[in-house]
């Protein structure tokens, strides 16, 4: 069984396979697979739309391997993505599946901590303390004997086409299945151009990004010279059809069987095998593929080549062998395989008593990307000596091919391997190895150091060899060199999920506060959840494809569309002027006069498919007239280029502050870069019209359902009240989904409207990441003054944003930043100003956390500069500046800091703090080459927007005939919970079961004007309306009630149908009462504010930068929590998308304003390796919230900015590293920060001979 990408897998390589998906392996209307109930019963689904993925990834590899290794489990994971979980729960759930405990040995004896949290006592505020949130021995037992067969016509099937050639005709490609390799190399003869695909993970990616064809494709799968694996008496012989995780099978048997001296190659390839691509990738792809395709970043050519591999070849002319040499990854011709030519199969040899073989990697991510610099290297010493006899080194990802330092090896030969001899080596490798200042990829300073950072970690791993060798002859290596061997891999993640338990008074029917699963959590693990895509076509559908603009600013002179017209199943070309009404209103839906930036929309070609859309709109020709863009934040306060006025705080007097100040930091700034939403399910509409009345159903994944409507309407000239606006659920939106998908409505819906045909847009993963904006970059700078104590009683703050090129929500984020910016501090002397800057990049808008992230790094960074210059523990600094007690911020508005200290306090010592900071203070002493790093970090989160009418909701809730219940409400799924908590509110309110109430679908036909389901209270403000609603219609069954206290629920709707009273009805909430007056600067601008705190420690590697996420604790003052699995959750989820911000994700853009991140490959979103191995989330007890429903507080956003504690405790790493090196401890380090910043941070002698 092999996992696979559907989008990289051809229809015809399937013939004669079993195709299993997620469908296939359990379904709510027949029967749930053991893999689906436990990561639904686990809480391992939020929006749902990546779970049938995950499915599928453990499926695969419970059918290979019923028993599996943590360590497998985690492995079948890696090509995985979520963008909502923080992937701890799905973890969770499948390690019920694995044949080692992987929980404490002591649980459940009363020793384990964990048992000693669950023995809390009740209180008299709330019930005991409970630990986990799910039960794996809750589950039964898995059983294998219940699994497909294979089918047995298909076995038939492929026994009676064992010699027949298949051969299948497209439109333009003819694929060809050859029985034998003499017929292969029949056809290879015939079609010397015909690429040879297995796995198609090379040819498919080609086509899929660039559009490559081939008129003839030949797949060898079949052949079994291509398959063979056998061992000779040179090495191991693995056919060319082998995909890599056949090979790692393979390796890893070899490994364990033979001695350890001939086995240096295949551990090095193991090496690499743990880290490249995904399960799905490593299933598919065949190591013929990967040898003959040359990717520069294919991390196994290297080694392959340095162990002296051997590739045998086959034509008609007969058989060769060839080395795959650094000449053959180059493309040599002489060295190449000529056209007729075919790999059947390749030698790895064994390795020898005075071989040492080394493989060295370092990507954006540590798993399942592309390497930044991979190499292999490889010395075999004179026998007995430490002399060179020969050398091999390569290098990949420094040009477009694998790059050999073979003058450097060649000179080198000869000597002994010493000191002397390592710094020659890497000044020869450097002058050998070019590397331009604008070379492609960029990071041409990181690039170069890690050809010296690696030649020196072989240097050290090879004299460490030598010393295992012969220990008397060879000294063993230093503490200080010790440190340098190894790379960071992580463990098992494990999690603690600790949270306080209803009161023991509460009826066991109410299911408030307690973790109940997500109400589609079964349909999103089967894939039965239907999302926009899933729609079935409708009678007349057309698809639709948008032309965007190719420049970032310029004049529109001319859009022919003639050829695009005549392209079959084209139906017309939209642009601006087939627009009935408005054209949008602050952004434009079809550009008119002009671009303003890359990505713009400028028309839409409608076809009767995608691909024919898609051809048309390849077709349109569009004439420019230049215009000069502004793309960053400096050129735009260059040109005083603003969106907005500047917006201003000030608090106290700083003049007077500042001069009483010990002493002032000045000059100083930061940048954090931008990030993309990365939603799993991009932007979709369907737009139906009806031909009555000039209605139109609009099908959309937003989270705002009134801004569709309002805009559409807008659009099309038509009142509000013929635009009926669905959504059931969005596949994540993270604040990306406010604006954006009612241009894309509109879009659609004008494209309707003029060919009076359905149409669906739906926006492959490059084109929306092209369209959309994200994350607002930020730059900041900042003058503070203090006491020698670490008191802050002065700071100055000037904050800018990219708004991008529309206003959008540019306004209130930088508002935000204003407001949110003191973060957990009071500083008594405040001025901060901002500006939100207006560029010719696409338009910038709501990211979860609204400014937040950037403004609290911001504020923290500034703590850490104090702390810095006085010397003073970061911790110390951050206590003596935070608010106490009840207080004012810095707009007046009062709050009581108590839980900030009570979460401080709780966090400082759950997560053993003190102990950790001195046992990371003695590691750092012991390694000079890696660092641990730890920090403690406050947050102070404002809830909500700072106008009552955000704060408004409305709900429906009708009562059957039957005693059946539907609700709804104006609220939208995103995966965050909210109608599985409507249906709990419900429940209480009504007294009645779960089971009795059913939500439908968020409509503007049954709750009119909602406001956007964003701010963290999204839940809580439609939870009010649910709750009116429902006490409206408890009151109205008093009577019924009254006259029969003991009957049934059904008997009273029965009985109240009977007596004409309303079983409907609607609920409204009118809103916080929150306001800002920016000319006072004054306001209550927030419903309440939460609290938490987070602990993170880290360790990096100072020669790659590479850093793993050691321990998280993350204590949240969550009050009462309606439900713990579902706050968790998004806790969890957005700490990692915080630590994606902090540490990974990186926008890039061309210098003419094209953004050059587009898709997983070229922008890294966490993965299973990114998450803390300890993970542990802890809600305060004993808390309670006046203001918001039940006592609760909204958990959508709070965790983002605690992420920030991973980027910190980065920092404390890289400052011991400098410490320890002299170097400056004044620095400053920008966000994200990856493995190019740490590494450059950690300067040493091999960043100095860069």
């Amino acid at each position: 069984h092999r996992p696979a990408n559907s989008c990289l897998l051809p229809i015809c390589s399937l013939h004669g396979a079993a195709v299993i998906t997620v469908e296939g392996v359990g379904s709510i209307k027949t029967r749930i697979h053991p893999v689906q109930e436990r990561l639904a019963k686990c809480n391992g689904s939020q929006c749902g739309f990546c779970t049938p993925g995950m499915v599928m990834s453990m499926y695969a590899l419970l059918r290979n391997h019923p028993e599996p290794s943590m360590e497998q489990i985690i492995s079948a994971l890696d090509g995985n993505l979520c963008r909502c979980t923080g992937y701890r729960p799905i973890i969770d759930s499948y390690t019920s599946f694995a044949r080692e405990p992987s929980c404490c040995q002591l649980r459940g004896t009363g020793q384990c901590c964990l048992d000693q949290e669950e023995c809390v006592c009740s209180s008299s505020v709330g019930g005991k303390i409970l630990s986990g949130l799910c039960s794996p021995e809750q589950f039964p037992p898995m059983d294998p004997t219940q699994e497909f067969i294979f089918p047995p016509e298909l076995m038939r099937m492929a026994q009676e086409q064992q010699r027949t050639t298949l051969i299948f005709h497209g439109k333009r490609t003819t694929w060809i299945s050859p029985p034998s390799l003499k017929e292969l190399l029949k056809l290879k003869a015939k079609y010397p151009k015909a690429p040879l695909v297995v796995g198609n993970t090379s040819v498919g990616l080609k086509r899929n990004h660039s559009g490559a064809y081939h008129p003839i494709i030949l797949h060898p799968v079949r052949i079994s010279e291509m398959h063979v694996v056998s061992s000779t008496n040179d090495g191991l012989v693995i056919g060319a059809a082998c995909c890599l995780a056949q090979l790692r099978d393979i390796l890893t048997k070899a490994v364990t069987e033979l001695p350890a001296e001939k086995t240096k190659t295949y551990r090095a390839l193991l090496q690499q095998l743990r880290t490249l691509a995904g399960e799905q990738i490593r299933s598919m792809a065949s190591i013929g593929g990967h040898i003959v395709s040359r990717g520069s970043s294919w991390d196994l050519n290297p080694i392959l080549s340095v162990g002296k591999s051997v590739l045998n070849l086959a034509s008609e002319d007969g058989k060769r062998q060839i080395p795959l040499n650094d000449h053959f990854l180059a493309g040599s011709e002489h060295a190449d395989l000529n056209a007729k030519e075919v790999i059947v199969s390749v030698l790895i040899p064994y390795s020898g008593k005075d071989d040492f073989i080394s493989a060295f990697r370092q990507a954006e991510r540590q798993k399942n990307a592309l390497s930044i610099v991979n190499s292999g290297m490889r010395v075999l010493f004179r026998p007995g000596t430490d002399t060179i006899a020969d050398l091999s080194v390569l290098f990949g990802g420094i040009g477009s091919t694998t790059l050999s330092a073979r003058k450097s090896c060649e000179q080198l030969r000869g000597r002994q391997w010493n000191d002397q001899m390592l710094n020659e080596a890497c000044r020869l490798v450097l002058e050998e190895i070019v590397l331009p200042p604008s070379a492609s990829g960029g990071k041409v300073e990181y690039r170069r150091t890690l050809l010296v950072s690696f030649l020196f970690r072989f240097y050290l791993e090879v004299l460490h060899g030598l010393h295992q060798m012969d220990p008397f002859r060879y000294a063993e290596l230093s503490q200080e060199n010790m440190s340098a061997l190894g790379v960071l891999q992580g463990g098992v993640p494990q999690g603690v999920q600790v949270y306080q338990d209803v009161d023991p008074g509460q009826s066991p029917q109410d299911p408030v506060g307690r973790p109940i699963m997500h109400q589609s959590g079964m349909k999103h693990t089967t894939g039965e959840a239907v999302f926009i895509d899933d729609i079935r076509p409708v009678d007349g559908e057309l698809s639709l494809a948008v032309v965007t603009s190719l420049k970032a600013h310029a004049k529109i002179i001319s859009i022919d569309a003639s050829e695009a017209l005549q392209v079959p199943g084209v139906v017309d070309v939209v642009t601006a002027k087939d627009v009935p009404g408005k054209n949008g209103e602050d952004e434009q839906a079809y550009a008119e006069d002009k671009v303003i930036c890359v990505g713009q929309v400028i028309c839409a070609v409608v076809a009767e498919s995608l691909t024919q859309a898609k051809c048309g709109a390849g077709k349109v020709k569009i004439v420019y007239e230049d215009l000069d863009p502004i793309l960053t934040i400096e050129d735009a306060i260059k040109h005083n280029s603003y969106i907005t006025e500047e917006r201003k705080i000030e608090k106290g007097d700083i003049v007077k502050g500042f001069k009483s100040a010990d002493e002032t930091i000045e000059g100083s700034e930061l940048h954090v870069g931008g990030q993309e939403h990365f939603y799993m399910e991009t932007n979709s509409v369907l737009v139906i019209p009806r031909v009555e009345d000039k209605e139109m159903d609009v099908y959309v994944s937003t989270q705002h359902a009134t801004g569709v409507q309002e805009l559409v309407a807008s659009a099309l000239n038509l009142q509000s009240n013929k635009v009926m606006c669905h959504v059931k659920r969005v596949g994540g939106a993270f604040g990306g989904k406010i604006t954006k998908p009612s241009l894309f409505a509109v879009i659609a819906a004008v494209a309707a409207n003029k060919t009076g045909h359905p149409v669906r847009f739906v926006l492959e993963r490059n084109l929306d990441m092209l369209i959309t904006g994200g994350r607002h970059p930020f730059f900041g700078k900042y003058k503070v003054g203090f006491m020698n104590d670490g008191r802050i009683i002065a700071a100055d703050f000037q904050c800018y944003i990219n708004g991008g090129c529309t206003k959008d929500e540019s306004e209130l984020v930088i508002e935000y930043i204003l407001l949110k910016v003191d973060n957990a501090y009071n500083i008594p002397n405040l001025r901060v100003r901002g500006h939100a800057c207006k560029t010719h990049l696409p338009s910038n808008t709501a990211f979860r956390g609204f400014g937040f992230p950037q403004a609290g790094l911001f504020m923290e960074t500034c703590i850490v500069a104090v702390a810095t210059q006085t010397g003073l523990p970061h911790e110390k600094v951050r206590e003596i500046n935070m608010y106490k007690g009840v207080n004012l911020t810095s707009f007046k508005e009062k709050f009581d800091a108590e839980n900030l200290w009570k979460c401080w306090e709780e966090c400082l010592d759950k997560s053993d703090y003190y102990s950790r900071k001195i046992m990371v203070e003695e590691f750092n002493t012991k390694n000079y080459w890696k660092k641990k790093g730890i920090a403690i970090i406050p947050m102070k989160f404002s809830v909500g927007f700072n106008a009552t009418y955000f704060h408004q909701a409305g709900a429906l809730v009708h009562i059957y005939i039957d005693g059946s219940v539907l609700v709804t409400h104006g609220g939208i799924e995103l995966g965050q919970g909210i109608h599985t908590k409507m249906l709990q509110i419900a429940s209480r309110e009504l007294r009645i079961p779960l089971s009795h109430i059913h939500f439908c679908e968020t409509s503007t036909t049954t709750v009119p004007n909602g406001k956007y389901t964003a701010g963290s209270v999204g839940t809580e403000i439609n939870a009010r309306a649910v709750r009116n609603a429902c006490q409206i219609l408890w009151k109205r069954l008093e009577p019924v009630r009254r006259d029969n206290p003991n009957g049934k629920w059904e008997d009273w709707i029965s009985e109240a149908h009977k007596q004409s009273i309303s079983l409907s009805a609607t609920g409204y909430f009118k809103g916080y009462d929150t306001n800002m007056n920016w000319d006072t600067e004054e306001g209550h601008a927030f419903p309440y504010f939460l609290f938490g705190v987070a602990c993170s420690e880290v360790e990096i590697d100072c020669l790659t930068g590479a850093h793993k996420n050691i321990r998280t604790d993350i204590v949240m003052d969550a009050c009462f929590s309606i439900n713990p699995a579902i706050d968790i959750g998004q806790i969890e989820g957005a700490f990692i998308q915080g630590v994606g911000l902090y540490t990974l994700e990186e926008v890039y853009f061309s210098p003419k304003g094209e953004q050059l991140t587009l898709g997983p490959d070229t922008y890294k979103i966490p993965a299973v390796c990114d998450i803390p191995e300890q993970f542990h989330v802890y809600l305060l007890p004993n808390s309670r919230n006046s203001i918001a429903i039940y006592s609760s507080k909204g958990m959508g956003e709070a965790g983002f900015f605690l992420g920030s504690s991973v980027f910190f405790a980065i920092r404390d790493a890289v400052a011991a590293t400098r410490k320890e090196r002299g170097l400056s401890l004044d620095f400053t380090l920008n966000s994200p920060l990856t493995v190019e910043r740490i590494r450059i941070a950690c300067a040493d002698v091999f960043t100095e001979m860069v």
